[in-house]
């Protein structure tokens, strides 16, 4: 819990912590600086760069990054399964952790859209959502750079090995099964995301 204090008080950032934040490379952050779309400054003797935390937050909303994170310091979880039930009880046993900021879908197309708007750090995915399967899912989700920081833990019932192994080769990070104990799961949501 002291990362996320920190970082909703800190006023300067090193260009690793900017990389983390925003979900980019370090390169790109230097790059981005050097050009002047990231404002900050060089440290007096030091090839070191630091951004300030006006800079930052300009540069997340001109790029369409959310500044929760910043804020909160929480990490986001977008919830997929078009079972209701399952993501209202995902959704508010997440929150009420305190460490997670959720967002929820229950179609392979009102993921997309979260994921492009929300950019999660976690995706608990439904392997069978009415309009896609979870493979399709990751493959899209896999062939886009800016989302390879995304970890992709698939949620199911129905799958069998061969399906399962699928999934893995399609760039899901883990799979549960249905019924699942809703306290192993936010285990394994926070051991993805390393929160302490």
């Amino acid at each position: 819990m002291a990362r996320t204090t920190s970082l909703a008080n800190k006023t300067v950032f090193t260009t690793g912590e900017v990389a983390r934040i925003c979900k980019i490379s370090q390169q790109t952050v230097i790059r981005n600086f050097d050009n002047g779309r990231l404002k900050g400054f060089r440290v007096p003797g030091s090839r070191f760069r630091r951004i300030t935390r006006d800079g930052l937050i300009g540069f997340m909303k001109s790029h369409g990054i959310p500044p929760d994170q910043l804020q909160s310091g929480k990490k986001r979880v977008l919830v997929v399964d078009d079972d209701e039930a399952i993501v209202d009880m995902l959704k508010e046993l997440l929150e009420r952790d305190g460490r997670f900021e959720i967002r929820t879908a229950t179609t392979g197309y009102e993921a997309g859209i979260a994921t492009e708007q929300f950019r999660p750090d976690i995706i608990l995915l439904d392997f069978k959502l009415p309009d896609i399967n979870g493979v399709a899912v990751c493959r899209t989700i896999r062939a886009n750079a800016a989302y390879e920081h995304i970890h992709i833990i698939i949620i199911s019932g129905v799958a069998d090995p061969d399906e399962v192994k699928q999934l893995m080769e399609a760039g899901a990070n883990d799979f549960i099964r249905k019924p699942f104990d809703i306290l192993a799961v936010i285990d394994r949501v926070a051991q993805a995301v390393q929160v302490a």
